[in-house]
């Protein structure tokens, strides 16, 4: 598999890249800033599990999706930084409407997990479970975003602790790879992703 993306590690270094390779016309651009923009603001200081600022993690599935799977659509390219204000930070699925419209609203509320609350393990993991299945029924605009995410978290998935790799890994072929089958640059991707970590099996 040699499409890793991670080139991009903050949002001005995106758009000088964005800009000097033209993938992107101007007004795309603006509203792909504004998203940018309020992604880093509400996501402020959290890291990622990896010890990375979480913007890198939406820097990368937004790179998934223009320079590999070459969209260009200027909401789904929001919705796929915004993915994770709702379920990580204090925004609302109004607010992003609001500030987005509703079909990025829309986008984001789909790829958003319910709120597990103080559920014990078990019970964390079946809501998980059940949130993946939803996804079969999401348009295909939010199945884009979803795919975009889980590329950017599982193309380094070597880097984690193996229990989570293991586990990481079959939840990915059972519930991720299906949705991939009728977008053939994804089915590609996560082909060849699945063949690099076949040890994982």
């Amino acid at each position: 598999m040699d499409d890793i993306f991670i080139s991009w590690r903050t949002w001005p270094q995106a758009r000088a890249d964005l800009e000097a390779c033209g993938d992107l016309d101007a007004a795309t651009m603006e509203e792909v800033e504004k998203a940018a923009v309020a992604a880093e603001r509400w996501h402020g200081d959290q890291r990622r599990p990896t010890g990375v600022p979480y913007v890198e993690h939406l820097l990368e599935a937004l790179e998934v999706l223009v320079r590999g799977a070459g969209e260009t659509d200027p909401e789904i390219l929001s919705a796929v930084l915004l993915h994770d204000v709702v379920e990580d930070t204090d925004a609302t699925v109004r607010d992003v409407e609001e500030r987005f419209g509703p079909r990025v609203a829309e986008l984001v509320d789909w790829v958003t997990k319910p709120p597990a609350g103080n559920a014990g393990r078990q019970a964390k993991r079946a809501a998980k479970a059940a949130y993946l299945r939803r996804l079969r029924d999401a348009p295909r605009d939010a199945i884009i975003v979803k795919l975009a995410d889980r590329a950017s978290n599982v193309q380094r998935l070597d880097q984690v602790a193996p229990d989570f790799q293991r586990r990481y890994f079959a939840e990915t072929v059972t519930y991720i790879l299906p949705l991939a089958k009728d977008h053939p640059w994804f089915a590609s991707w996560y082909a060849a992703w699945r063949e690099r970590f076949a040890h994982l099996r």
